[in-house]
């Protein structure tokens, strides 16, 4: 599976992005989905996840209420709304799949990666 994550930019507080993640290979719905962020000088953190069938999805307590996830399986493609953004939302985003059910936040349970997407929010 390969991963392609979009959508990133230069935005403000208060304002509002979607992130997307396309992902090649037939085998897209048979994965979990998860999107995590580096901050320069931070270590890599889960933002929010999403089984493979898209009936349950976890977040992070930091993002909860202002991000939701959701997948297309027929676009091979999950996304992430970023809404209500803040300053401290700023970091690279990385989209992963892995075959889970559980655990979504663990990183290491994610078998692939993409080249993440830059999201920079002035305040």
């Amino acid at each position: 599976v390969q991963l392609q994550a979009s959508g990133g930019g230069l935005v403000q507080a208060g304002d509002s992005l979607r992130l997307s993640c396309a992902a090649s290979g037939r085998t897209f719905s048979r994965y979990a989905m998860g999107w995590f962020r580096q901050a320069p000088g931070r270590e890599r953190e889960f933002v929010a996840a999403i089984s493979w069938s898209g009936s349950s999805t976890v977040y992070a307590g930091s993002v909860k209420g202002r991000f939701t996830i959701s997948r297309d399986n027929a676009k091979n493609t999950v996304y992430l709304q970023m809404n209500s953004l803040k300053p401290e939302d700023t970091a690279v985003y990385y989209c992963a799949a892995g075959r889970l059910t559980n655990y979504y936040s663990d990183s290491e349970r994610y078998d692939y990666w993409g080249q993440g997407t830059q999201v920079t929010v002035s305040s």
